[in-house]
């Protein structure tokens, strides 16, 4: 691993800063994280290997990766503002699937003898599998956390509109 890795790695870790406090579901809270890891795609992710057991690596990281992002989405809290937008903020349970995804890809990528046990045939098959498995995390994290708010504000739409009129409270 080289510094690269390592600057790339702590930077989403800090990203979890800001999915902690309270912030709008708008276009910036699906750019930045989206943005972080399509840079570490272009930095790291120059090919997909296809051979020995390297694609059912892959595929299993990439399953684990959205298994996390999946329960991060779900574990974070969301109330609509004053506006009548969804909020969200990462509790403990979310913060961690953020953090301990970053900590198993450093794991792993340390893990050289696991790759010739298992007929990897290289780096580059470590780091698609790393890469893609952070593209699921994020992705599908923010895929569930922006589907929640949308039916959360519709939710509300819905409550509201069936209060007659003269009765809001």
């Amino acid at each position: 691993m080289n510094i690269n890795m390592y600057v790339v790695n702590a930077v989403l870790i800090l990203m979890v800063i800001r999915q902690v406090r309270e912030h709008p579901l708008d276009l910036r809270s699906l750019a930045v994280p989206v943005l972080a890891v399509g840079v570490a795609a272009v930095m790291f992710l120059h090919s997909v290997p296809a051979g020995g057991h390297d694609i059912a690596l892959e595929l299993a990281c990439v399953l684990a990766g959205a298994l996390m992002g999946a329960t991060g989405g779900l574990a974070t809290r969301l109330r609509l503002g004053a506006d009548g937008r969804p909020l969200g903020r990462a509790g403990w349970l979310a913060a961690s699937m953020w953090v301990g995804g970053v900590g198993a890809r450093l794991a792993f990528a340390v893990a050289a003898s696991f790759s010739i046990a298992n007929h990897i045939t290289g780096s580059a098959a470590w780091v698609a599998a790393l890469v893609m498995m952070a593209l699921a995390d994020v992705l599908s994290r923010l895929v569930v956390i922006h589907l929640r708010g949308r039916r959360l504000a519709a939710a509300v739409t819905t409550a509201r509109a069936a209060i007659p009129a003269g009765l809001s409270a």
